[in-house]
């Protein structure tokens, strides 16, 4: 029997990708992946529309790919300089994380979504990091982040709670007080 021509329009395993014509038995065809919307019969004028899909597409990959290696060229140039509390022994007192590297890259002019830097987990030493930043799965950018360690004592502390009344060290000793919730129950 005969084979009849289709174009996937989703991935199908063992028999391609979406956009691929490829060749399948008439029944396989008409039970299966014409039902279920993976394909659909290949006439010329479809053949033609799928192609110029996939050239719309690829161009405006290629497109793409020269404006993500432009911002992957200034991203390999940047070095970045984090401030952080630290031990004697070079331990952070908490840890810098990809938002926190993207908020540093966004007051620089680099607009980065925290989700694309790869740490396997966050900084908390001191030193020099390399960080990985996955623009588009063969766009890969590095940058080096310096984490400089201050001395944090229980004398700080005491200093700061004097000054300003707040208690804590750091930055968190600046937030205001989280106002109380009002749940009633009512409401549920």
């Amino acid at each position: 029997m005969g084979q009849v021509q289709v174009i996937l329009s989703e991935d199908v395993h063992a028999l391609g990708d979406a956009g691929e014509i490829v060749s399948v038995k008439p029944g396989f065809a008409r039970n299966y992946l014409i039902p279920q919307g993976k394909a659909m019969i290949a006439t010329a004028e479809r053949v033609n529309e799928v192609e110029h899909k996939k050239r719309v597409i690829s161009e405006k990959m290629a497109k793409d790919l020269t404006d993500l290696t432009a911002v992957k060229a200034k991203l390999d140039g940047i070095a970045l300089e984090v401030t952080a509390q630290a031990g004697d022994s070079g331990k952070l007192f908490g840890s810098v994380t990809a938002a926190n590297l993207a908020e540093l890259l966004s007051e620089k002019g680099l607009k980065v979504d925290r989700r694309k830097i790869q740490l396997s987990e966050p900084i908390k030493t001191t030193g020099e990091h390399t960080v990985a930043i996955r623009l588009r799965s063969d766009v890969i950018a590095e940058f080096k982040v310096k984490v400089i360690g201050g001395k944090a004592t229980a004398a700080d502390a005491v200093v700061e709670r004097a000054d300003d009344g707040k208690v804590g060290l750091g930055a968190a000793a600046d937030k205001p007080d989280p106002e109380p919730l009002d749940i009633r129950d009512d409401e549920y």
